[in-house]
């Protein structure tokens, strides 16, 4: 197999443009080569539009008759929104196609490669599969599991508390983390925080400082209690998805949130069933920037997937909210370590959930 993994490189750079704009579906880079030279490049762009094939096939500079394709996802080989891909592909008289990872869609996984060898194509898969498969593991939990790729962030002293107290804000982390958590933001369809610390830090939870996308805002407020003269209900920066308990409301919306009730478990929102009607609504991953209650809530239903952890140089005398989460133990693989000018980040995920050459 002859391949050059610098156009899988720039089709998984393309994908990265979608970031935001295709949920739930996956975001896809595609490079056409001839000669050497790239002669067409795409991109899934907005969710029900072209696919990245069709884009990059769209855009060549010359016919792609006996090209090459380099695509981060298995072409699909069904009628959705759009066309198979793969039809197009094979009028093209592309002559071999490189694959990152193979689409986990029930409905696909492996149809497009079978389609298309059996149309004459050479296909080639595995190219920068773990890169590949990185740039939508939420999109592969979702369709796995029905559940969307949850990320805790947390934001410790060096002795490890998130805050002096329940009832004020506390900055531990520097301006570089900070924007870090931004960056976070536009990678996600949602954040979610609990009352609390609705309330107390009022938050916009947008992407500022960084290019990208708003995305969905999340709080858990069981027994609708949080003021409407919170940020986050006045900016219509993005769409706010308030849950609540189902046994004292029904779903209902308003011009500031939309409410959706969901089951109570010990006096709280039972975080399965939010999750559960959260992919229903196509979220595929969650950002939670809650506080050591909402944390030690998902973390004893185990339902983090992976942490971001920020951890200052300073300590935080005389505090009382310690971090409740250990990532130290074996159930935990560290995938990156991120050092900023006053603080370091460490990235952990499930040991299960860590790619498998």
């Amino acid at each position: 197999m002859k391949f050059n993994e610098d156009y899988m490189i720039r089709a998984i750079e393309l994908a990265k443009k979608g970031r935001g704009y295709v949920s739930p579906n996956p975001i896809v880079g595609c490079v056409v080569v001839k000669d050497n030279m790239i002669i067409g490049e795409g991109y899934h762009e907005e969710y029900g539009k072209e696919h990245a094939e069709i884009n990059a096939l769209k855009n060549c500079s010359e016919s792609p008759v006996d090209a090459d394709l380099y695509v981060t996802l298995e072409p699909c080989s069904i009628f959705s929104k759009t066309p198979p891909c793969v039809d197009d592909i094979i009028r093209s008289s592309i002559k071999n196609v490189y694959i990152g990872v193979v689409d986990p869609n029930p409905e696909i996984n492996g149809g497009g490669i079978d389609k298309l060898k059996q149309s004459g194509v050479n296909v080639f898969k595995g190219i920068l599969e773990k890169e590949c498969y990185e740039l939508n593991k939420g999109f592969f939990n979702w369709v796995k599991y029905q559940k969307p790729w949850v990320i805790v962030k947390i934001a410790q002293s060096n002795n490890g508390y998130m805050g002096v107290d329940s009832l004020s804000q506390t900055w531990i982390t520097g301006a570089d983390s900070n924007n870090y958590t931004h960056k976070l933001r536009s990678n996600v369809d949602a954040v979610l925080i609990g009352r609390n610390t609705a309330e107390v830090d009022n938050p916009n939870l947008t992407v500022r400082n960084v290019t990208g996308v708003n995305p969905k805002r999340i709080i858990l407020d069981t027994y609708r209690q949080l003021p409407l003269s919170l940020k986050i209900f006045n900016d219509k920066a993005s769409d706010n998805i308030v849950f609540c308990s189902s046994e004292k409301f029904e779903n209902s919306e308003t011009p500031f949130c939309k409410y959706i009730a969901v089951n109570e478990k010990n006096n709280q929102i039972d975080l399965n069933d939010m999750l559960d009607k959260l992919a229903n609504q196509g979220i595929t991953s969650l950002l939670v920037e809650g506080g050591p209650k909402v944390i030690e809530a998902f973390n004893h239903y185990d339902l983090i997937d992976e942490v971001y952890l920020y951890t200052s140089k300073d300590n935080l005398d005389d505090a009382t909210l310690k971090n409740p989460l250990n990532i130290d133990s074996d159930n935990w693989i560290q995938t990156e370590v991120k050092y900023f000018e006053n603080d370091k980040l460490t990235v952990v995920r499930k040991k299960e959930l860590c790619f498998q050459e």
